[in-house]
Formats: structure tokens, C-alpha cells, sequence
């Protein structure tokens, strides 16, 4: 098949990209080199929606962090992904970065970001009683929230398919071809996909695949940040996302609740070429951690990981056509606030192919993955009753039902694997991280993918489970 348009790169720009393209009259095709959609940036991300006060006047960054905002709120809606309007701080701790706080709040204004107030520390302290008494101003962002960004990469993928799109994975282009006004995309196992255009959503393989295409223009540097999550003991600690004043290299360390109910602190931002969490940067986030929130317990760590994002030494988003090729799209460099300025990103983007047809029955909503866990205790059990799968939990830390994960192995896209279940339900995301419900977990996988134990795998490719019985 020849599609009208592929989409290579499924995290939350890609996905959201593609689910533009559905609203018209288009065969998409999304590509995806691991085994599922949100395996790069996307599924290790601050969740943060950003204000808007930090992007340089003027730049791409800043225009669509400012339209991105009431955007990806009313399409989180529409996808039901659940989100928070939470609100920020940016937190300064000397005369010097209260300056810096001041010129962030006369940026916000030059942005069009509402609402922005500079708050001495005791009125910060007022907001967050757990923040630091070394805190002497805090800029008051009240539009900014949180939101998980695998869940909202996920609804946006399968909203796509909803309305037509097909995803293929497991393939990592080698070879982009241009003949006859068709790309041919070669994987590495030597299959093909052809299509008349070509949106590049790589993420850190950007500018990979740009020159594959024969574009040369600009080069990724991946930056590393590390994170630890911590128990739901400690979920409460602040409402606000917690920020200090931003730097050269990022926005800085955060402490911010999760809309999950946990607690999250990080990212470091070093240039890197691994996603190892490290000793260093993990000592690195928590010593800077408590500088914002004294009393946070990192005994209560669950785990830590690592997240890479595509920056590029412009600083600056990279959305245009190739001067190569104008049914190459590249779409690059999509560092904070990428996740926040998505639906934006997406419409600036589909935006660039001109007038199109549009679909008649396009749907941009969808029904509620997580409407089970939304249910009261009577509504819960008569659901049960006609579903009695719902009533058996397998997931005792966060309460996740053997009909949840059966649903999400079925469901667009389905998941195929472990980690799969585990960021469309949240079963494993717990206390014992997967140690109990894992097993159960593959059992459902086998099953309904119709193929033995041995062929389950965590995260795709060889990472099997188990090897056999003994």
C-alpha cells in the first residue's frame, strides 16, 4: 500500500501529529522503531504543563508553549487523560535570582502568559508550607499543571487508529528513498513502507534520519535527566510544581506531585550518550530537591530513571519542510515545552501541507480507559457483576483488575508486552514495581495474543521474561 503520508517517530508529537492528519481526508501510517508508542522521551518525561514564561520572546517556543496550553488541556479532555491545573512556583533563593524571577514574570508578560504574579517567600510560603525558608520570591504561574505523558502519547496513537491510521513497529529505518514522488522507508529487517510525505518526529534520532533523507542541517545533542519517584506517602508533600530559577542548560530541578498521586523530583540535564540513571546525578537531584522542600523522604524512592531529550544549539524548535524536499516535513528538537505545546506543535506542523480535504468522520474524543477506577463502590460492583473479570485485582498496589489489563491488551494500540500494560493500566508501577503482579501479567499477555509464556517480553526485542519451564 501507498500511503498519503508517513509518520516516522511515535512519542507524543508524533502521535499527536498523526492524529492531526486523521481529521482529513488521508491514508497514515505511523512508524515506530520499538515495540510500542511513548518508548523514547515521551515515557520519561516531568508530565509538567509549562506556563509559558520561560521561552525566548519571539522564538517558535514561545509561540506555540503560549496556544499549547488551553489546547492540550481541552484535547487531554477529549482523550480523557487525566491532568491537574496544579499550578508553579519558580523559586529564588538570593537578591540575584530574584532579579531572575522578575525578568521571567516581564517575559511571561511579552509571551501573553495570564495571570503571572511574583510572590514574596512568605506568600510562597503561605501557598506551600513545606517549601524552603530560604526562599526568597517566587514567580505564581496558576496555568501551568501536570499530566502523564505516556498516557496522553497513548490516547493520542490510538485516537489516530480510531479514525483510520495504522502503526507499524518494530521498524528502524536504515534507508529513506525518493523517486517518482514517493519515499520508500527500508527497515532493518529489510521490510518497506511507501508514502508520498514524510513527517520526521524522531526525537533524539532526528537528525539520523534527516540525513538519510539527505538533509543536513542540523544535529541533535541528547540531554539526560534524571528523575526519582517516591511513594504516594509522599504525593501530598506539596500541591504545586515546585521549580528553582531555570539555567542555560534546562528548567532545573522540580519537586511536583504527579497526577497519579506521587511524588516526582528531577531532571538533572547533562549531555549524554546513555539512559543510565547514575549515582551522581540521582545524589545530584535529591540534594537539589531538598534545597526546594527540606522534609522530602527519599527513603521512600520506588524507582529512578533517565529520560533523553533532543536538544539542538539554536534552542529553538525545528519545524519546517526540508529546502531538499518539500514533502519532507522535519519536525525536531523537540525539547521542554515540547509535551506542553504538542497539540500546537501538531496543528503548526500538519499546518505546513496547505489546504487538504477533511475527513467527515473524523472523531477526536474517546472513551474512558480508566473509567472502571472513576466508578463508586456501587457502580464498581454492578460492572463486576456483568464483567466479573473487573472484580479480580492483579495488581494489589494500584488496585489494577485482570478486565483493566485484558482491555488494554486489546485496545488501540494494544499493548504487547509488559511495559506496555504497565503505562496503559499502572500495573507494576507500585510499591513492589511489577514483583507481584508480573507473572499474572504475562499469563494475560500469552493468552491473548495466543502464544506461549516464552515469547512475552518486557520492553520488546529480546528482553524476554522467562526462557522455559524447568
Amino acid at each position: 500500500m501507498i500511503y498519503d503520508v508517513l509518520v516516522a517517530g511515535t512519542g507524543v508529537i508524533g502521535a499527536m501529529i498523526a492524529r492531526e492528519l486523521t481529521r482529513y481526508d488521508l491514508t497514515v501510517c505511523m512508524v515506530e522503531k520499538e515495540n510500542d508508542v511513548a518508548c523514547g522521551a515521551s515515557k520519561a518525561n516531568s508530565g509538567i504543563i509549562h506556563g509559558g514564561y520561560d521561552p525566548e520572546p519571539g522564538t517558535l517556543k514561545a509561540k506555540l508553549n503560549t496556544l499549547g496550553v488551553d489546547k492540550l488541556y481541552a484535547t487531554a479532555e477529549a482523550l480523557h487523560v487525566p491532568f491537574k491545573r496544579n499550578g508553579s512556583l519558580v523559586c529564588a533563593f538570593s537578591a540575584e535570582e530574584d532579579a531572575t524571577v522578575k525578568a521571567l514574570y516581564e517575559r511571561g508578560q511579552i509571551n501573553g502568559i495570564p495571570q503571572l504574579k511574583v510572590l514574596t517567600g512568605e506568600e510562597a510560603r503561605a501557598l506551600e508550607p513545606e517549601l524552603s525558608g530560604a526562599v526568597t520570591s517566587a514567580l505564581h504561574v496558576p496555568t501551568a499543571g501536570i499530566i502523564c505523558p505516556y498516557d496522553l502519547t497513548i490516547a493520542a496513537a490510538g485516537n489516530a487508529m480510531d479514525n483510520g491510521a495504522e502503526l507499524v513497529r518494530n521498524f528502524e529505518i536504515t534507508a529513506i528513498d525518493y523517486a517518482e514522488g514517493l519515499f520508500t522507508l527500508t527497515a532493518a529487517d529489510g521490510r518497506t513502507l511507501q508514502g508520498k510525505r514524510l513527517f520526521n518526529c524522531a526525537g533524539t534520532g532526528s537528525d539520523k534520519l534527516a540525513k538519510l533523507a539527505g538533509d543536513d542541517f542540523f544535529t541533535i545533542i541528547p540531554r539526560a535527566g534524571e528523575y526519582m519517584l517516591l511513594d504516594k506517602t509522599e504525593g501530598s508533600r506539596v500541591r504545586h510544581t515546585i521549580f528553582q530559577v531555570p539555567t542555560k542548560e534546562g528548567k532545573g530541578i522540580l519537586v511536583s506531585p504527579t497526577v497519579d498521586g506521587n511524588l516526582l523530583t528531577g531532571p538533572t540535564a547533562a549531555v549524554c550518550d546513555s539512559r543510565e540513571t547514575t549515582p551522581e546525578g540521582l545524589q545530584t537531584v535529591g540534594k537539589l530537591s531538598a534545597k526546594s522542600v527540606p522534609g522530602v523522604n527519599f527513603r521512600s524512592v520506588i524507582t529512578s530513571f533517565t529520560g533523553v531529550r533532543a536538544s539542538e544549539k539554536n534552542g529553538d524548535f525545528i519545524i519546517e519542510k526540508s529546502k531538499n524536499n518539500e514533502n519532507l516535513i522535519h519536525v525536531a528538537a523537540i525539547d521542554s515545552p515540547g509535551l506542553t505545546a504538542c497539540v500546537a506543535i501538531a496543528e503548526y506542523a500538519v499546518g505546513l501541507l496547505g489546504e487538504m480535504k477533511e475527513n467527515p468522520n473524523f472523531c477526536g474524543d474517546r472513551e474512558d480507559p480508566h473509567a472502571f477506577r472513576h466508578m463508586t463502590d456501587e457502580e464498581k460492583d454492578a460492572y463486576i457483576k456483568a464483567h466479573p473479570d473487573y472484580g479480580k485485582i492483579v495488581c494489589r498496589c494500584e488496585t489494577v483488575s485482570e478486565g483493566e489489563i485484558r482491555s488494554a491488551i486489546r485496545r488501540n494500540p494494544p499493548a504487547l508486552d509488559l511495559d506496555g500494560v504497565k503505562r496503559r493500566t499502572r500495573s507494576g508501577m507500585g510499591r513492589c514495581q511489577g514483583g507481584f503482579c508480573g507473572p499474572y501479567v504475562m499469563q494475560l499477555l500469552a493468552e491473548e495474543n495466543g502464544v506461549p509464556k516464552e515469547a512475552i517480553t518486557k520492553n520488546g526485542g529480546d528482553s524476554y521474561m522467562v526462557t522455559g519451564k524447568l
